[in-house]
């Protein structure tokens, strides 16, 4: 056995093809964690297959078939026994329907407010595109339908009415009803922005249940974009909110909005920091400036005006008030 040569070991670089630092490849960046807001917009924003809507068309088609040839049988079964019990029967199944009725039209004429809503923006965005004073006149009038039953509006309408007249361009004139009737609502749906990202934010951070994050996340995000429809005037129901949510979703994941990285994060509260002491308050703060994005697509798809003259949201802004307290910062 011969004993291992001591000292130091040349190694000869001469060979010009050798491996260079320089020209080495990069190092390929890790996969970025895919948190309970990219998992919602993901399932919000995913269009179900051809086969997907055939299948739950005719599985719900099926279940309302049985369900209402059941309860036919059953009631007619109970007049031929019990004529009472079976008029008991008949009289609570025709205010079952009634209800349904009623909830019916309440979809129907959210989805109505809704379109509403984008008229008043389609007649608004040609009227600057074409300066039209005319189609800009037009916008305001429809706006001012839009938020007749108001009373919060009340003084700013009539505010708009007696300066409306004095101005001669289109820009100027939906500028005016812009600052005059739409900053106080902009103000009241960056609240409600804010209460829901500080509200994901709280809920990731401090609860370890699996897939709570991503229930908080999903009912806060709709609750937060059917608050800011209403502050618009756009109340909608429960088939209008999911719609909107989609709608907002799907712009967002088309845009590539949702990915949301480290510059955004660790200029907010020093979530960067965070995420290195710990994980849920780093998935905290990103779920929370997530949120705040998808709130302020909600604000730009629900307002019936185009930002001219007043200042557009800004994500940072947002999650630094949202998360300011639980950061210690004002």
């Amino acid at each position: 056995m011969t004993d291992a040569p001591r000292g130091p070991i040349l190694i000869d670089l001469e060979n010009q093809d050798a491996a260079q630092p320089a020209t080495a490849p990069a190092v390929p960046e890790a996969a970025p964690q895919q948190t309970a807001m990219h998992q919602v917009a993901a399932l919000a924003a995913r269009k179900p297959s051809r086969l997907a809507r055939w299948f739950w068309a005719l599985l719900m088609a099926l279940v309302s078939f049985v369900v209402s040839l059941a309860t036919y049988d059953y009631v007619s079964g109970l007049l031929a026994r019990s004529p009472v019990l079976g008029a008991i029967a008949l009289g609570l199944l025709g205010l079952f329907c009634i209800v349904l009725a009623v909830i019916a039209l309440r979809e129907l004429a959210a989805f109505a407010r809704l379109r509403r809503l984008d008229g008043v923006h389609s007649s608004a965005t040609t009227a600057l595109a074409q300066n039209d004073l005319g189609q800009a006149r037009d916008a305001i009038a429809k706006l001012n339908r839009l938020y007749a039953s108001r009373d919060d509006t009340a003084w700013a309408r009539a505010r708009l009415a007696e300066q409306s007249g004095d101005v001669l361009d289109a820009d100027g004139l939906l500028g005016l009803a812009e600052a005059t009737l739409l900053v106080p609502l902009d103000a009241a749906a960056m609240r409600e922005v804010e209460a829901a990202a500080r509200q994901v934010a709280t809920v990731t951070a401090i609860v370890p249940l699996a897939l709570a994050d991503v229930f908080t996340a999903l009912t806060a995000n709709l609750r937060m974009i059917r608050r800011i429809a209403e502050v618009y005037g756009g109340r909608s129901g429960v088939l209008g909110s999911w719609r909107l949510t989609r709608t907002v979703l799907t712009h967002l994941v088309a845009t590539g909005a949702v990915a949301v990285g480290d510059d955004l994060i660790g200029s907010i509260a020093g979530g960067g920091v965070l995420s290195k002491v710990s994980r849920r308050f780093g998935e905290g703060v990103i779920n929370g400036a997530l949120t705040a994005r998808v709130g302020v697509a909600a604000i730009e798809v629900c307002r019936p005006l185009p930002f001219r003259v007043a200042k557009r949201p800004s994500v940072t802004a947002l999650v630094r008030r949202a998360l300011g307290g639980m950061f210690g910062q004002s």
